[in-house]
């Protein structure tokens, strides 16, 4: 179920995009991007019923236990080890890891 999370959240980033109050549209589309918020919304409500959260990860510190790093992003501005992209977003069941994160890890600009 989760990738159905993540694939309804990437149809959610398009539909952000469409203005459905603009009057050129068209009521299919407009119903079309409702469904699809309706259905996020429900799926998340029984995520919460059973106690699925998802993982806070952007700029936190990198966690082996959480997180699974992916690519490392040159950057002084921050500490080293922390997360600078989310790639996946991760689960837990109360405190069960269900899927880790998939992140951008910052290190230190190479000299």
């Amino acid at each position: 179920m989760l990738s159905v999370l993540d694939n309804l959240q990437r149809a959610m980033e398009v539909s952000e995009k469409i203005d459905i109050e603009d009057k050129s549209i068209d009521s299919n589309t407009k119903n079309f991007i409702e469904g699809i918020q309706l259905t996020e919304k429900q799926l998340n409500s029984i995520f919460e019923k059973f106690k699925i959260t998802k993982l806070e990860s952007l700029n936190v510190k990198f966690d082996p236990n959480i997180h699974q790093a992916m690519f490392e992003i040159e950057n002084d501005d921050v500490d080293e080890g922390t997360i600078l992209q989310v790639v996946q977003e991760g689960f837990k069941i109360e405190d069960r890891l269900l899927r880790p994160a998939l992140v951008g890890v910052s290190k230190k600009l190479s000299k």
